[in-house]
């Protein structure tokens, strides 16, 4: 295959691939978009190879890109932890939702905990009251997954009230 060929082959299906939904998007389809733009049977045996050559580069790029980013974020997420503010028990305070409640991480028993709870002063301290939750790393998850169906079911109840 002549150079100029791969050249342009390698073009066209990488362009394909940047406007492609990936997780959906198989090698095939892909081949065939890319003939079709081309007027070139990329099934043909001198050309899959090197198609599939070029999906997988593409595919790794992309997998190191993503591993980038996600090391961006890390390091940023552990600078905004190092200026993180702490309870009078020596608690992360992640926010306060208002004077008197706040969401901090604690360790109880040897288990972490998502504590949002009501605060009172006492002797000038702080202290976390019975009022709030505390949930495990488990509920959190499962709370932070179904975020989205309670925020449309808020927005629902919004509408129903005006």
């Amino acid at each position: 295959m002549e150079a100029e060929t791969r050249a342009k082959i390698e073009e066209t299906v990488r362009e394909i691939l940047e406007n492609s939904d990936m997780r959906e998007t198989t090698e095939y389809q892909i081949r065939k978009q890319a003939s079709e733009k081309m007027g070139l049977d990329l099934s043909q045996s001198e050309y899959k190879p090197f198609v599939r050559y070029v999906v997988n580069k593409f595919l790794e790029e992309q997998q190191q890109k993503n591993n980038k980013e996600e090391e961006q974020e890390e390091e940023e997420e552990d600078a905004k932890n190092d200026n993180l503010e702490y309870d009078d028990e020596g608690n992360p305070i992640i926010c306060k939702l208002s004077d008197k409640r706040r969401v901090t991480i604690q360790d109880f028993r040897g288990r972490t905990l998502v504590s949002i709870r009501e605060y009172y002063r006492k002797d000038g301290k702080e202290l976390p009251s019975a009022k709030g939750i505390a949930l495990t790393e488990e509920q959190w998850a499962a709370l932070k997954k179904n975020v989205p169906a309670i925020e449309k079911a808020v927005k629902t109840m919004q509408s129903r009230t005006m």
